[in-house]
């Protein structure tokens, strides 16, 4: 008998807001799979995950290759997927752990599109986004009335960069995902389009060591942590 393959979101950073769908999961599967950390402290997803978990539970963790080299990432990504498909062709229930949700900016979308092609069960189970959990506490709305919305990766970010431009001009809340690393010039910007003064930056929401920057001007020569949003809400008038 085959087994099945869950992919859950936990959510931005604090255990309380794994939603009561993934809790009931999370205790049914025979293994737990989670990304590791680049630097060797272990699977933040997981630590997220862990106040939820049976004691019992097995757990692997795998180190997936923070490059933009394609031929690594996709040699990565095509090892993992043949590990998990071999474990649910035993009969394993298998749950990979994802930050946010798994269908945003995830590297569980590239599992989930190769293990689409081979005949298992596939779940997908949603988890609240970092965004959406910054604005509601910030007190900041993400949309209002006639209002747009843009989801931004960091590729992006270039000054200069005629997509950023475009979505600077046309844009009133856009959300920066990943801004990490300095972003002094994406800061300038901003502030040319109108954007910076509705701000705010947020790093490592729900953790021990959370940052919550509404002046994102003294974000300025600071290498950000890889898990830092930026939203941006350019000046308009509300009902």
């Amino acid at each position: 008998m085959k087994g099945k393959f869950y992919g859950i979101g936990v959510g931005p950073g604090d255990p309380d807001l794994l939603t009561i769908k993934a809790k009931k999961v999370l205790n049914d599967v025979d293994i737990i799979l989670a990304p590791e950390t680049k630097d060797g402290k272990g699977s933040t997803a997981l630590n997220i995950a862990k106040p939820h978990l049976n004691k019992n539970i097995e757990i692997i963790e795998k180190k997936f290759p923070m490059t933009y080299d394609v031929e690594v990432l996709n040699k990565s990504y095509d090892e993992i997927s043949n590990f998990i498909n071999k474990l649910v062709n035993d009969g394993k229930k298998v749950a990979f752990l994802t930050l946010g949700d798994p269908m945003v900016y995830s590297t569980y979308i590239y599992l989930f599109k190769r293990l689409k092609e081979k005949d298992i069960d596939i779940e997908t189970i949603p988890g609240i986004t970092s965004f959406c959990a910054i604005a509601s506490k910030v007190g900041v709305p993400l949309g209002e009335n006639e209002e747009t919305i843009a989801i931004v990766p960091s590729v992006y970010y270039e000054k200069g960069d005629k997509k950023l431009e475009e979505i600077l001009n046309n844009i009133n809340n856009i959300v920066f995902m990943k801004a990490s690393g300095e972003i002094d010039e994406l800061i300038d910007e901003l502030e040319i389009s109108g954007h910076k003064e509705g701000s705010v930056f947020v790093s490592r929401l729900g953790l021990d060591d959370e940052i919550i920057e509404r002046d994102i001007e003294k974000r300025k020569g600071i290498k950000n942590n890889y898990l830092s949003t930026l939203i941006a809400k350019k000046n308009v008038k509300s009902r």
